[in-house]
């Protein structure tokens, strides 16, 4: 009878522990699954409207990733980059547009008048000119809602400092040697820049880190590159820079100014777009024999040859290598305008102003360059409205035609739409407007300041060491060889 007894109690503490089990493991289950389902929430409320506000053509702007603003709208309590400007001599800067300084002052009233740039193809890496003028206006602007850099005259209160020499330009006007000099202009220039710059109390505080230097033509401060290097380029792209002395961590992509007309009130089709796929290279090469050359020798030059036999018989296909000569600027525009499809191929750089000329005209790209960087791509997803093709595949028999030919007139429509939706981010303009080319190079800038604070304070760690015993540090900044 105790035995029956004692059977009974077991059964009953085990039956009673069993419960006990379950309803604990079901709380915690249950306590999981909320704090999960809210944390997972949050998440899918953010990247939709993350995604949508990117190409988006409302008001609302474009999200940035920003210190402890991940994922805001532009202009929701935007931080205005501090720009410290220096006041470098007219020669170089608008003494290479023709100007001539009044007075003490090295830089035009531009309430007066704007010096205007060269047209052409220089105008497409006219970046530095834009942006000097833009924190010039700056002055006059005032904080507007609609301004995101501004010119400040105290290099302490700065975020980043600028160097206002057009080396594009400087570049295009004078790189070649003169018979009666030992060298060109735009060298010298280059050697007077880099002795004015470490000359100054803000590239000796820094070594250069928080300098932004303006370098958008690939052959532009060619010989200076290799001592300011510590500084941030805005570069078209990084073909002719070694890696460690411009690369994509450090340095910034700024889009080339469109050199053809953009076509405005657009309402073309599909359908009345009679060319299929357009290229016209305008190249500034006078004879035949001398473009045969340039593109034997260029790195991507075997690939437009081959395109070039693969699609002449084609017979919606328009591929040419022109001149800036005859018309070349208003005939391209006039193709493009009437294009479906526009090539953009790797030339002796990896990018080239065609891919903005494309963007311009609401013709789709089609990218073939398999080391091109694009500029924006942060915040701009390219795929929704460019094709990208590589290389080896670029030149097999019929499979670019092929791959062409086989986008229907529902996708052509939904990616040209998308074109006129961006291209706003590519537009260079004076005054700068929201989400223009101006602006979209300040953010990314702008970007760049975390970096470099961070730097800038690893830097200083070992700046009160005073015990010679002590294994000192190597410089925190120290120029690379050049490998060339």
């Amino acid at each position: 009878m105790a035995d029956r007894s004692y059977t009974s109690w077991v059964i009953h503490c085990r039956n009673s522990l069993f419960c006990l089990f379950s309803v604990t493991s079901l709380l915690f289950i249950l306590s999981w699954f909320f704090a999960l389902r809210s944390a997972g929430r949050s998440r899918l409320v953010s990247l939709p409207s993350l995604r949508n506000q990117v190409l988006s053509n409302s008001n609302a702007g474009c999200p940035i990733q920003y210190p402890g603003r991940v994922g805001a709208e532009w202009g929701a309590e935007k931080k205005i980059l501090k720009v410290f400007m220096y006041d470098l001599p007219p020669e170089f800067h608008f003494g290479l547009l023709h100007w001539k300084p009044e007075g003490s002052s090295v830089w035009p009233d531009i309430r007066k008048k704007v010096p205007s740039y060269p047209g052409g193809m220089k105008l497409q890496h006219s970046v530095e000119y834009w942006l000097t003028l833009d924190l010039l206006f700056s002055a006059y602007s005032g904080p507007s809602p609609s301004r995101v850099a501004m010119r400040v005259h105290n290099s302490s209160e700065a975020d980043v400092i600028i160097v206002p020499f057009f080396s594009s330009l400087c570049f295009n006007l004078f790189a070649r040697l003169r018979k009666q000099e030992g060298q060109s202009h735009d060298k010298v220039l280059q050697d007077k820049l880099v002795k004015y710059l470490e000359a100054q109390d803000e590239w000796k505080r820094s070594g250069g880190v928080d300098h932004v230097i303006l370098a958008h033509h690939p052959n532009s401060l060619l010989y200076a590159r290799n001592q300011l290097w510590p500084a941030i380029f805005i570069l078209s792209d990084f073909g002719r820079y070694p890696p460690n002395i411009a690369n994509v961590q450090k340095d910034i992509i700024a889009p080339y100014r469109h050199v053809v007309k953009s076509y405005v009130d657009d309402s073309s089709t599909f359908d009345s777009r009679p060319i299929l796929l357009y290229f016209q290279a305008l190249l500034v090469v006078h004879s035949i024999v001398a473009k045969s050359d340039w593109w034997s020798t260029s790195p991507g030059g075997s690939v437009r040859q081959e395109l070039f036999y693969l699609l002449k018989d084609e017979k919606d296909v328009h591929f040419m290598f022109g001149s800036v000569q005859q018309d070349g600027i208003n005939n391209a525009t006039r193709g493009m305008h009437s294009s479906k499809f526009c090539l953009n191929i790797a030339g002796d750089t990896p990018s080239s102003n065609r891919l903005f000329d494309a963007i311009m005209s609401h013709c789709i790209p089609v990218i073939i360059s398999d080391d091109i960087e694009l500029p924006f791509e942060d915040i701009i997803d390219y795929s929704e409205f460019c094709i990208f093709v590589r290389n080896a595949d670029a030149v097999k028999q019929h499979y670019l035609i092929n791959l062409i030919r086989g986008i229907g007139k529902g996708e052509w429509t939904r990616m040209w739409k998308k074109l006129q939706e961006v291209e706003k981010f590519f537009e260079f303009r004076y005054p700068s407007r929201d989400n223009d080319a101006v602006q979209m190079i300040w953010w990314s800038v702008a970007h760049k300041v975390p970096a470099i604070k961070l730097k800038l304070h690893r830097a200083k760690r070992y700046a009160r060491t005073s015990n010679d015993t002590v294994k000192k540090e190597p410089p925190a900044f120290v120029v690379p060889h050049n490998f060339w």
